[in-house]
């Protein structure tokens, strides 16, 4: 259908952004998720997935959702509070509470939706109390926040002496609320959590880290960022989602057994959006059943991270400070970065999708790659190749 007359503007705000390159392509997968995947009728091999630990496709998940159609259906068919708590949330809800060493967890249907639900109800409109936010927190932070409707003051990214000021300066509010990213999932870097701690303690302030990107990825069995610096009585709440290392669909936030219950009274998306599907659920038990057990699919991924990001640096590419599979490729330009996808696809059968703004700052365009537990040397070494190859034929590598 071609857009006339009041809808024009449309067609010209895509043709501006094809124009400085910050179009961004969609390409539709026709396999499974894996290391090696079928686009839009082409074997590439797939370095953009959030599929750390490669067990979207795992036959034990596989076999557990199939299992929970027969027994329990498809839908959940309700909202959690009415006829939608199937015994299998509740399950779910005790293994992740233990895997990640809390008293209990709340089950949502995305890490969005965790984020929305869990930072709106804690801080409401009209309430003494403001949130303390990173710079570079993710959109369902910011806009639990705008839900909330509560003030927010932005602290500079991994500054902790300019969180100290902001909480100086707001010490006398009853409820202060840090909320930060464990791992920021454009960098790779990490919130320097133990001095953030250190720092609420200090201004009595209630700390929340989005761990998304940390869990199946940083400490003991892929725990997460809290248990990577020891500071489980520390942290207040730990929002995670199912939809990366542990490869299905979900979000959930986990902490002290009352606070969570608050939240089942409270967070919106639990009232009023209908509950997990039983497949995904019972697919989420085995995923996390698979972390309790070994802890081998974790070092597999570090091994493969520690493999390719070498080869990268090698080659003179910089990697920024990530400390974490996530390894952003810097090129700067926008349309340099939407060539390298490009050619990366067409020339040398690598998906890697080229991140720009409003994603990232202008100036700071990038190929973000990521490694998983799933890929072989021989496919990391395909990349570290085409990188070299690629880099030479631009002129970005001398």
């Amino acid at each position: 259908m071609v857009l006339m007359g009041k809808l024009d503007w449309i067609k010209e705000e895509l043709e501006e952004l094809k124009k400085k390159g910050l179009y961004v392509t969609i390409r539709v997968l026709q396999s499974a998720q894996g290391p090696w995947i079928v686009v839009n009728g082409k074997r590439v091999l797939n370095m953009c997935s959030n599929n750390y630990l490669g067990l979207a496709a795992h036959p034990k998940i596989k076999e557990a959702a199939i299992r929970a159609i027969l027994d329990y259906g498809v839908g959940a068919g309700a909202v959690r509070t009415i006829a939608g708590t199937m015994e299998l949330h509740v399950e779910l809800e005790e293994k992740l509470a233990k895997f990640k060493k809390r008293e209990a967890a709340i089950l949502f249907q995305s890490g969005y939706n965790a984020n929305l639900g869990a930072i709106s109800a804690l801080l409401r409109k009209g309430e003494d109390g403001v949130f303390l936010s990173e710079e570079l927190n993710h959109a369902s932070i910011i806009d639990g926040m705008r839900l909330s409707g509560a003030p927010k003051v932005i602290y500079k990214h991994l500054d902790v002496d300019d969180l100290k000021k902001k909480l100086e300066e707001n010490k006398d509010k009853k409820k202060k609320i840090i909320v930060t990213d464990g791992v920021f999932s454009m960098d790779g870097d990490l919130a320097p959590l133990p001095e953030i701690v250190e720092v609420a303690e200090q201004y009595d302030a209630i700390v929340y880290v989005d761990d998304a990107h940390g869990e199946g990825v940083l400490g003991s069995h892929g725990r997460g960022i809290v248990d990577h610096f020891n500071l489980h009585d520390k942290v207040d709440f730990e929002m995670g989602t199912l939809s990366k290392a542990f490869g299905v669909i979900g979000g959930y936030v986990a902490g002290p057994e009352e606070a969570i219950e608050y939240l089942k009274q409270r967070a919106r998306p639990f009232l009023f959006s209908s509950a997990m599907n039983p497949p995904d659920v019972a697919a989420a038990i085995a995923a996390v059943e698979i972390l309790q057990k070994s802890d081998d699919l974790v070092k597999k991924l570090w091994d493969n991270t520690h493999f390719l990001q070498k080869g990268l640096r090698d080659l003179g590419y910089d990697l920024g400070n990530t400390k974490h599979p996530i390894t952003p490729v810097m090129l700067y330009d926008e349309k340099l970065a939407q060539e390298f996808s490009r050619r990366l696809y067409e020339e040398y059968n690598i998906f890697a999708q080229a991140i720009v703004y409003p994603t990232v700052p202008l100036g700071t365009a990038r190929i973000r790659l990521e490694p998983s537990a799933a890929h072989t040397k021989e496919d990391l070494k395909l990349v570290i190749d085409a990188f070299e190859d690629l880099g030479k034929k631009t002129g970005f590598l001398k």
